[in-house]
């Protein structure tokens, strides 16, 4: 697609590149990792993409998390746009996955079968079981998150769950933006974006659990009068593409 063809393409979501929990096959949830020298590559190539592609942006949305900060300062930094407005808010964060966070997907599936693993990974409305109050992985005690209420701090989260606190921020600061005609990139995560990607798409609760985001590649939204998707595409190497989204299949099948 020549460049003047992503003109009216208002928004466009990235998933943060490969961290080291990724590559230790880790659950990670709201745990705060870094991403690796392969993550760092995926970021760089991202922001190179929306570069040879022409797309310019107004303002740039993030989550708490340190790799999607470090994905999207890459991303920009490749753009040439280090200077663009940068928001970053815990209802763009990774999905909490309760008493997973830390443990290894592979072993998860050896000790609960590999059923119960995919629904609490990947269906929309099944938590995994939830943290205790007292526990390191209730964020309460977390400096970043000292202005959220406590009800509000999830100890596990559904991919509804997800969609539920991403919602309000779409509809209470995002899409003013949109409406205001700025051109908006989010770097967030696998599920915040599988959350707002099952909105603005229309996916089904069925669907979404088929759908995978890959690190670092974009995904392109022109949006209709309604601010939904009248038009989406990943850009990039349609066989890179592939490759990282069969990686996100496979992390519970991993010898």
């Amino acid at each position: 697609m020549a460049r003047s063809e992503f003109k009216d393409y208002q928004l466009v979501l990235l998933r943060h590149g490969e961290s080291e929990w990724n590559k230790l096959n880790l659950f990670t949830g709201w745990r705060d990792v870094k991403l690796t020298e392969q993550g760092e590559r995926e970021a760089r190539s991202g922001g190179r993409t929306l570069a040879q592609d022409g797309f310019a942006f107004d303002v740039a949305y993030t989550s708490l998390l340190t790799r999607a900060i470090k994905t999207l300062s890459l991303a920009l930094e490749e753009m040439d746009l280090l200077w663009l407005p940068v928001i970053k808010h815990w209802r763009l964060n990774e999905r909490h996955y309760g008493k997973l966070q830390g443990s290894n997907k592979l072993e998860a599936v050896q000790k609960f079968g590999e059923e119960q693993v995919m629904i609490w990974r990947r269906s929309y409305a099944t938590p995994p079981p939830p943290v205790d109050l007292d526990s390191p992985d209730f964020p309460k005690a977390d400096r970043r998150y000292a202005g959220v209420p406590e009800a509000d701090l999830p100890r596990s989260e559904s991919l509804k769950d997800v969609l539920g606190r991403v919602m309000p921020y779409w509809e209470e600061t995002i899409l003013p933006d949109l409406k205001a005609g700025k051109r908006v990139l989010i770097a967030a995560h696998g599920n915040s974006l599988r959350a707002l990607l099952k909105y603005l798409e229309g996916v089904s609760d069925e669907d979404i659990v088929n759908v995978d985001l890959p690190t670092g590649i974009p995904k392109a939204y022109r949006l209709n009068a309604a601010y939904k998707a009248d038009d989406a595409r990943f850009l990039g190497d349609p066989q890179e593409l592939e490759r990282r989204i069969n990686a996100v299949k496979a992390q519970t099948k991993r010898a």
